[in-house]
């Protein structure tokens, strides 16, 4: 029920008590006057004058005057009953309309206050889940920062490898150089050891050639080797004595070689490299060079 309708039923329940104290007021009128009348007819009762066929009339019109009272009051309390069984009616209608609509508001209430507990509940529980939420955010933001500090000293300890590394990479490849360095010096060394020993087999051969040779009457003078063959031949014939055993014919180049020469020959007279075959009258050595030296011997 709305607030205009609840204002409707008090101005008639105002009206039907108006309707009541008036119909009171009318009763107390009317009780009123008979007692007024009573009073008069018993004061003048005793009096026998000519004012009594007055008096009659004056109570047939106040029994008139009474009975159209009495049917008004009639009409008026039937009115009455009327309008107030319909407002009782209407009266009762709207109590139960509002103990209706009471009832659906306390239902309604009821409900409202079990939504309103299962909110409570619900807020209590996200209140929960919030705070939960947050520890967790919190934990999780703590491991993120632990993470950040592990990451970080991590990369600080790959970049120190890598410095590390970069370092140990160089050293290697120093040492391989080194070692490559060193492996061609061992080379070199072991090559120059294989010379060294070639030229010491080769000096032992030359040794044992030249002990050989000095056994055989080969002498020695200015790192070069002579030999004087008891053998006489002619030019040709000695020179080819001389390639035979792979040498030449002598090719003096200086007075101490003349020297020598004579020193080995005892005085006798010996074959030297010097020959004009290519040439009559152009004396060469053996060896194809220019005669210099031309002091004979």
């Amino acid at each position: 029920m709305n607030k205009g309708m609840i204002m409707d039923s008090e101005d008639r329940i105002e009206r039907t008590v108006d309707i009541y104290i008036s119909a009171e007021a009318v009763r107390d009128m009317k009780h009123k006057k008979d007692t007024e009348d009573f009073n008069t007819t018993k004061t003048q009762t005793p009096q026998h004058t000519g004012s009594d066929g007055v008096n009659i009339r004056s109570s047939k019109a106040a029994v008139v005057w009474l009975v159209l009272l009495c049917v008004f009051l009639l009409t008026a309390v039937i009115v009455l009953c009327v309008t107030f069984t319909q407002e009782r009616q209407q009266i009762i209608t709207k109590i139960t309309n509002l103990a209706e609509e009471r009832d659906q508001l306390l239902t309604n209430n009821k409900n409202l206050t079990q939504e309103r507990e299962q909110l409570l509940t619900n807020n209590m529980n996200l209140t929960q889940e919030r705070e939960q939420l947050r520890t967790n955010n919190m934990n999780l933001t703590q491991e993120r920062n632990q993470l950040l500090t592990n990451n970080m000293n991590l990369t600080q300890e790959r970049e120190q490898l890598r410095t590390n590394n970069m370092n140990l990479t160089k050293e290697r490849d120093q040492l391989l150089t080194n070692i490559l360095n060193v492996t061609k010096e061992r080379n070199q060394l072991l090559t120059n050891i294989l010379n060294v020993t070639k030229e010491r087999d080769q000096l032992k051969s030359e040794k044992n050639e030249l002990q050989k040779l000095f056994a055989g009457g080969w002498k020695c003078h200015q790192s070069s080797l002579y030999f004087l063959s008891s053998e006489k031949k002619s030019w040709s014939g000695s020179r080819k004595y001389c390639t035979d055993k792979k040498a030449d014919l002598i090719s003096i180049n200086n007075q101490e070689e003349q020297d020598f020469v004579k020193n080995i020959s005892g005085g006798k007279l010996v074959w030297i490299g010097l020959t004009d075959t290519d040439v009559e009258g152009t004396w060469k050595w053996v060896d194809r060079s220019n005669m210099t030296f031309r002091k004979q011997l």
